[in-house]
């Protein structure tokens, strides 16, 4: 079993956000489940994917007509 685990700051830095909504995320009982071990905070890379899996928009493929918009 080789399950790789990564850090908030790592974690914040991949997905491009501030390592405190992790922590909000944490105390508000959000975001991906996490380890915590001596203090230390760990993400599973497992749980990572299974959050972003989940969270994953799909969106049609199809052209949409090109609208202008009216002005008055």
């Amino acid at each position: 079993m080789d399950t790789r685990h990564i850090n908030p700051f790592q974690l914040a830095r991949r997905w491009g956000i501030n390592p405190r909504t992790l922590q909000n995320w944490r105390c508000k009982g959000r975001g991906p489940s996490y380890l915590k071990i001596g203090g230390h905070i760990m993400y599973s890379q497992d749980e990572i994917d299974a959050f972003e899996a989940k969270h994953r928009v799909k969106t049609e493929n199809k052209p949409q007509p090109y609208q202008q918009e009216s002005r008055a």
